[in-house]
């Protein structure tokens, strides 16, 4: 898959994209792995939000979606869950303010009396050549939105997670391999990873499993939003495979750590990467 030079203001919309990511819409069969499961994702409205909130419906759970304010994709993304049969609950909101990260966490237990899956995935990252023309506002707001937000949404969840629960953190290959013009991007994402290792070992006597997923090049809206018009058209050519993947290609391994036969995976962080390896 190749696409054109193009960009959009963030946090981008999936309508604007060419070509349209696949989110699985088409092709995620679902086997009953998460039935009954009440689950949380944050930037569930595109991305690998939207495909991991399409899978996790095809598999029996209730999700609720977290998203700033790109109510068009949200809606789209609640449509696709409620025509799997399953409850869909949309809050926006930013992420960035703890108090939202606790209304998310007590409208989950509102609406489904627990909280069984966490899945941290909302991010912001931004393009920067040097490290001076990097804003200190946006620093501070890249670090809240994509690590201080999973603190906030895990520690209030805890509270309502019962033994067998799972908590997922969306890392990044820059997580191991920092790419020099995504500097506060990459810090944040060696941070989830860290931050979700630390929690395995802390959470492990609970029952409760925590693990995070090191995405490689994903077609999504953050791309042809946070990066210029040239990085786009090359996006994920550089891997093994040669193209960037699909949010439906990551949306499996989600799966797999929310539900009960990943019971012995805590503390991993799972590569989909096309190829490119992580240590």
């Amino acid at each position: 898959m190749s696409q054109p030079p193009q960009q959009q203001t963030p946090p981008g919309t999936t309508a604007a994209m060419e070509p349209r990511p696949d989110h699985g819409e088409q092709s995620y069969r679902g086997s009953g792995r998460l039935t009954g499961k009440a689950t949380v994702i944050t930037g569930g409205d595109s991305g690998i939000g939207r495909a991991v909130a399409i899978a996790f419906a095809r598999e029996g759970a209730d999700v609720l979606i977290s998203y700033l304010d790109e109510h068009d994709d949200a809606r789209e993304t609640a449509k696709w869950v409620e025509d799997a049969g399953r409850k869909a609950v949309l809050v926006p909101g930013d992420v960035a303010d703890p108090a939202h990260c606790r209304a998310i966490i007590a409208t989950a237990v509102e609406e489904f009396g627990r909280v069984d899956v966490l899945v941290n995935n909302a991010a912001f990252q931004m393009t920067h050549e040097t490290l001076e023309e990097i804003p200190d506002e946006e620093w501070d707001r890249t670090l809240a939105i994509n690590l201080s937000a999973f603190f906030y949404l895990a520690k209030a969840a805890l509270p309502h997670m019962p033994a067998g629960g799972s908590i997922i953190g969306t890392s990044s290959v820059n997580s191991d391999m920092p790419k020099p013009t995504l500097v506060p991007y990459d810090v944040t994402k060696a941070g989830v990873a860290n931050f979700a290792g630390g929690l395995a070992g802390m959470l492990g006597e609970r029952g409760i499993r925590v693990n995070s997923v090191a995405p490689g090049p994903i077609w999504t809206p953050l791309i042809p939003a946070t990066m210029p018009p040239e990085e786009v058209e090359n996006f994920g050519r550089s891997v093994p495979l040669g193209r960037p993947g699909q949010p439906a290609e990551v949306a499996p391994v989600y799966v797999l750590l929310a539900s009960d036969e990943g019971s012995y995976i805590s503390g991993a962080r799972i590569a989909v990467t096309g190829g490119k390896p992580i240590l």
